[in-house]
């Protein structure tokens, strides 16, 4: 059985289409999806829909991100949040145009039923974002950071890598988990654009919102595939590039 996770897929089916025919999926997989599948790309409902089938055929774990979180909110109460509407949502409600309210419903259902993280039985965390808690994720006061923390990857990233785990000031965040595994801050801000790894942390938002691509990676090998660049896939959209 393979452990394939997934980054973030922002409206992008083409790209997930692509990296699911990539990995070449089998019944007894694992795979693993971090969050954001909506607002950027045209397709967001439609990635929605893919992932509720899939759920059905493979053993799927899909973590809420933050705009999945706007999404929700938007198909049960019908409100528009503004800055969601700025940073996505725009196309996201576009796209459930050929929806119907039956469709909408089972959406809805679907992204209030997602874990906002999952621990395997190897101690992996797979969250969208990251935490705040140094007593771990259990902890965590405001489960909001699950989707919105960026301070556990940016303390990461800035550690020197000789540092002893027993050293006084090694960052208790990082002693709970074996690996831990998130999106939502594009490694494309940092120049990069394959999955970066900083300390015990891997970072697999290849920055599909924008110029990047959708990226599934197999934890145990650290084997990855990747989609084309989103913009080659849609050249008569902008994604997220305005």
């Amino acid at each position: 059985m393979r452990t394939i996770a997934i980054g973030d897929i922002h409206g992008g089916l083409r790209a997930l289409t692509q990296v699911l025919n990539k990995v070449e999926v089998k019944d007894e997989d694992k795979l693993i999806f971090v969050g954001d599948y909506v607002d950027g790309w045209s397709e967001a409902a439609q990635v929605v829909q893919l992932l509720i089938e899939l759920s059905q055929k493979v053993n799927c774990v899909c973590i809420k991100g933050n705009h999945d979180v706007w999404a929700e909110e938007w198909l049960r109460s019908g409100e528009v949040n503004p800055t969601w509407y700025m940073h996505g949502g725009k196309e996201t409600m576009e796209s459930y145009a050929p929806f119907s309210d039956e469709d909408k419903k089972a959406h809805l259902a679907f992204f209030e039923n997602m874990p906002l993280y999952h621990l395997d039985d190897e101690n992996r965390l797979f969250l969208h974002a990251g935490f705040t808690s140094v007593k771990g994720i259990e902890h965590e006061l405001d489960k909001r950071y699950f989707y919105l923390d960026r301070t556990l990857w940016e303390m990461a990233l800035t550690m020197k890598t000789d540092i002893d785990e027993n050293d006084v000031i090694y960052p208790k965040r990082l002693k709970f988990y074996k690996e831990v595994y998130i999106g939502h801050t594009p490694t494309t801000n940092f120049g990069v654009e394959v999955p970066m790894n900083a300390m015990n942390i891997w970072n697999i938002d290849t920055g599909a919102a924008f110029k990047g691509r959708v990226t599934a990676m197999n934890v145990d090998t650290k084997a990855f595939v990747q989609s084309d660049n989103l913009p080659a896939l849609y050249p008569n959209e902008k994604g997220r590039n305005k």
